[in-house]
């Protein structure tokens, strides 16, 4: 019977190292080092574990990063269809007819 253990064991072990290998093991450790030398322990220990390991949401800075791209690009957007609309009325004020033919068809 102790043989049909080794194959779990083995596999413990493998993750265990793998776990190591990627540093879980050691920020897991730091984090529930500070939550236990912590004086005033917190309601939610799940959210401390959250804050303090870093799964909480995107760091402040990329969010950051991510908000002025979005208002850079909905300013080239807005840039591109003023662009747009001059072309279509200078477009029509030279062809007319192409422009009244494509809007029958």
């Amino acid at each position: 019977m102790t043989t049909s253990y080794k194959p779990a064991d083995s596999k413990r072990e493998e993750f265990r190292k793998y776990l190591e290998k990627a540093g879980v093991l050691d920020a897991l450790t730091k984090v529930l080092v500070g939550l236990y030398e912590e004086p005033d322990k917190p309601n939610n220990a799940l959210e401390f574990l959250k804050q303090h390991l870093g799964v909480s949401g995107p760091e402040t800075a990329d969010v950051d990063a991510l908000k002025l791209e979005v208002i850079e690009l909905q300013e080239k957007v807005e840039q591109l269809q003023e662009e747009n609309s001059d072309l279509k009325s200078k477009l029509q004020q030279y062809e007319p007819n192409l422009t009244e033919q494509s809007v029958d068809n």
